[in-house]
């Protein structure tokens, strides 16, 4: 059975304030002299090897492990499943 690369994407949602990406913006980014850059957001990356016999199966059980598990706080955080490839 083949092994597919998921990752997993947790950052807050849009309209939660992200002080971790702003002090990094404000602090390090801009005053190391990167002006243009006027935002930055932080999140989490979870990535994993799961075996599966389809795309839509291994991302149907990594979505349902991270609602069952609760991986993340669906009050303050979205998060996104991304197949990237596949091992052998």
């Amino acid at each position: 059975m083949p092994r597919y690369i998921v990752e997993v994407l947790i950052e807050n949602k849009k309209t939660i304030r992200d002080p971790e990406g702003e002090t990094i913006c404000r602090e390090l980014i801009n005053k190391g002299g990167y002006d243009s850059i006027k935002s930055v957001r932080v999140g989490k990356l979870l990535r994993m090897e799961v075996e599966g016999s389809s795309e839509e199966e291994v991302k149907e059980l990594v979505t349902r492990m991270c609602n069952d598990l609760r991986i993340y706080n669906p009050v303050v955080h979205s998060y996104r499943v991304e197949i990237r490839g596949i091992t052998r």
